[in-house]
């Protein structure tokens, strides 16, 4: 053994291989090995309801009302779901598996079948970042730090508030809060440009998903497609004047590109795309949607 490390060489060797198993294992650490850091509590049941109207595009039961509409617009398909609940509790999160946590994940579809969703999109994919607040279902699971995110209060309002100004009891105070954006439309007004991109990384064009309000317990989320043919995909501010145009006061950009999909009626509605080349489902961490359990 002496007379192997003898020659320098040997070390450099040893101290390289080293070097490299930390290295995958931090890779690993980050992207591929699941860590279950907390459960998501249940939400609050359903109330005595009418019975259910249900077609292949609307849902009604006297606390839930969905419509969908799906549109061309700029060279792409749109799906747009209005949403008016009687109790901003209709409008819940899910985590992949039922745990917070890193790489946990599962496709849109999976998470909205596994809580009889009536309607759900991919959320904010809190695990692929360690920053940005996540409160969920009223349970505060990560703190933020100064990004805009979006705050869904008690009393069924979204406002968009940067996260060093969230309330001091954000728990008690908040149903929701993602970190995602940027914030597309706020006081009814649009807050991006055509130049406006997530990061500046991000080409111009892709599937979106998004989240507004009309007003209190009224809703809109918009999917769009892209990365396909015959659908360009959306750019920001394109994606804000749809929610205008709808009349909303607010609204926010959550995860989108691959990630984007919206699921109604037992299907995924939308062709999505996790590149030019791939048309199937991506896993994600966490899923918005409207429903009882």
């Amino acid at each position: 053994m002496r007379a192997f490390f003898g020659k320098p060489y040997r070390w450099a060797v040893v101290y390289g291989l080293v070097l490299a198993a930390f290295f995958a294992y931090v890779l690993l650490d980050t992207f591929v090995i699941p860590k279950a850091y907390g459960e998501m509590g249940a939400p609050s049941g359903r109330s005595e309801a009418a019975a259910p109207v249900v077609s292949d595009t609307s849902y009604s039961d006297g606390d839930i009302t969905i419509s969908i509409d799906t549109l061309r617009y700029c060279d792409t398909t749109v799906h747009i779901a209005d949403v008016q609940v009687s109790d901003v509790r209709y409008l819940k999160t899910a985590f992949a598996e039922g745990a917070y946590g890193r790489n946990i994940k599962e496709t849109t579809s999976e998470m909205a079948q596994d809580h009889n969703a009536l309607l759900a999109v991919n959320g904010d994919y809190y695990g692929f970042r360690d920053a940005g607040c996540v409160l969920r279902n009223g349970e505060l699971y990560r703190e933020g730090g100064n990004n805009d995110a979006l705050m869904l209060s008690y009393d069924g309002r979204l406002a968009v508030v940067n996260e060093e100004n969230l309330p001091s009891d954000a728990t008690g105070a908040a149903w929701q809060i993602w970190s995602f954006g940027p914030a597309l439309v706020t006081d009814g007004a649009i807050r991006v440009s055509a130049g406006t991109e997530i990061s500046g990384r991000s080409a111009n064009s892709n599937p979106r998903t998004a989240i507004g309000e009309v007003e209190p317990l009224h809703y809109v989320f918009i999917v769009s497609e892209g990365r396909t043919a015959g659908n360009a995909g959306l750019s920001l501010l394109q994606l804000a004047e749809l929610f205008e145009a709808r009349g909303c006061v607010t609204a926010y950009n959550l995860d989108g590109g691959g990630s984007s999909t919206m699921y109604f009626g037992g299907r995924v509605v939308n062709e999505t795309a996790t590149s030019r080349h791939r048309t199937d489902e991506r896993e994600v961490s966490d899923i918005v949607y409207i429903g009882y359990e």
